[in-house]
């Protein structure tokens, strides 16, 4: 009985045809997307310090990391289609499976892809200001925009492609993560090393009270941080969406603990340095109604776009939209990693007969074909439902309470299962693994209590799922007899 679940029918269709290269750009393309241009401004609102801003970023990227670890045992265990979605469901049954399986179609995986799309026509709005964020027509905040209307052409033609195969969806990821990488890489090089700005640098550096401002201990204070770092995971989310492709990789118990862990950590360290070039170029507070780019600082940056205001300070105009077509590529490349690797839980949902048997077929392609549609369409419809942060927040209190239950599913395996094979083992174990539970729990807490108004709504999706599984497998049931 000691042996890890053998991989079900959604493993058997799906071609290989990843490699470790593969698997460590869906990682770091998936994680790479608009949010790292854009949420250091709300992150500065809400703690004011260039030390507190760094900090958050910092805190975020470890607890990202130490997740990633974690999650390298269960997909060298278990390389089956459906990742996290198999993991859940050998640790605590189809229902919790399920529940994940249908949050993420209904707000995690599509939200996430709808916010992105929406900040890739938003900085497209730079040079094409039909692109604007002005509703054309809808109410109380939903409806249509030229953002909008944007945001949805970029789902719509992700989509098809993936629809051709999985090699033109991984040449595009490739391509696109090696350009934002050297994207990031260049804002840090010149705002850190090239043209740094010395009314910023003295500003943010010149001495322990700018840096640090008046070092505080509260209860308050640590809400409002924990607050903040919605925007910072946000930006670093998505990077167990490689685990969905496990029946892709070509050799997964070696290649997906190394694609997590170098990602992740890859990732995080361009963050990290990123918002120092930030700080390099900009000041950290401002004031919003300033007459100049650096008067306004990180904190009041134009409709939030830190990146295109800190190389506007090196290059003027020219330096802005060179910035938008950065967060373009870097935006596309982003949703395209989601689109491709979404569309497998979904798949692995109808293997498990839990979901539209349709979406279990594969087309010519060998793609999950409805999969892909229906996950398109949805994430279209929610970038008509609210603004970016709307669904950002939506995204990270749903997708930190199943992190949560996935780290903890390597505790529950290794007490039930303990002589199964285990190519890799989680680093740090136990320690690493159950630090990252209690602080992810405590930040969702910290959430339920600080943003309600979009926290709560996302428990609910979640817990919506289960009457709905417990039709769909008494129907199948039924049918079986």
């Amino acid at each position: 009985m000691a042996t890890v679940p053998k991989p079900g029918p959604s493993s058997e269709h799906l071609k290989p045809g990843l490699s470790l290269f593969d698997s460590v750009t869906l990682v770091a393309g998936s994680m790479i997307g608009s949010g790292i241009f854009i949420v250091s401004a709300d992150i500065t609102r809400q703690v004011g310090t260039p030390f507190t801003l760094l900090m958050v970023w910092l805190v975020a990227g470890v607890m990202t990391i130490a997740g990633a670890l974690a999650y390298g045992e269960l997909a060298a265990m278990m390389p089956a289609a459906g990742g996290q979605y198999v993991y859940l469901r050998e640790a605590y049954g189809g229902m919790w499976a399920f529940m994940f399986g249908w949050t993420l179609l209904l707000v995690i995986q599509t939200g996430t892809i709808a916010a992105v799309a929406v900040a890739f026509a938003r900085f497209a709005g730079v040079m094409w200001p039909v692109l604007g964020s002005d509703l054309w027509f809808g109410a109380g905040g939903a409806g249509l925009s030229g953002e909008r209307a944007g945001a949805i052409a970029v789902i719509a033609i992700l989509t098809a492609a993936n629809l051709r195969g999985l090699n033109l969806g991984k040449w595009l990821q490739n391509s696109f993560t090696t350009a934002k990488i050297l994207s990031l890489c260049l804002i840090v090089a010149v705002g850190c090393v090239l043209l740094p700005n010395p009314t910023a640098i003295h500003a943010n550096f010149g001495s322990s009270t700018a840096f640090l401002g008046t070092p505080s201990m509260s209860i308050a204070g640590a809400g409002i941080f924990g607050a903040a770092m919605v925007g910072a995971l946000f930006s670093a989310d998505a990077w167990a969406s490689v685990t969905f492709t496990a029946a892709e990789v070509r050799n997964p118990k070696r290649d997906l603990p190394l694609a997590l862990a170098f990602g992740t950590g890859v990732v995080i360290a361009l963050y990290i340095l990123t918002n120092v070039a930030y700080l390099c170029e900009l000041p950290a507070m401002g004031t919003a109604d300033a007459a100049t780019v650096v008067g306004r600082g990180i904190a009041h940056a134009s409709s939030d776009r830190v990146a295109a205001a800190a190389m506007q300070v090196v290059w003027g105009g020219a330096g802005a939209k060179l910035t938008a077509i950065l967060v373009m590529i870097s935006g596309f490349g982003c949703a395209n990693g989601l689109i491709l690797t979404g569309a497998r839980v979904i798949y692995a949902m109808s293997q498990d007969r839990v979901f539209f048997a349709a979406a279990g077929r594969l087309n010519r392609a060998s793609v999950p074909a409805v999969a892909l549609v229906m996950q398109g369409v949805w994430a279209a419809v929610l970038t008509l439902s609210g603004t970016y942060s709307e669904l950002l927040d939506y995204v990270i209190f749903a997708q930190l309470m199943f992190y949560v239950l996935t780290v903890s599913a390597v505790f529950v395996l290794r007490r039930r299962l303990p002589d199964a094979p285990r190519p890799y083992k989680a680093w740090g174990y136990p320690i690493v693994p159950a630090l990252y539970v209690v602080a992810a729990s405590a930040l969702m807490i910290d959430l339920l209590i600080l943003k309600p108004r979009f926290t709560w709504p996302g428990l609910l999706i979640a817990l919506s799922g289960v009457p709905i599984y417990y039709w769909t497998t008494t129907r199948a049931r039924s049918a079986r007899r």
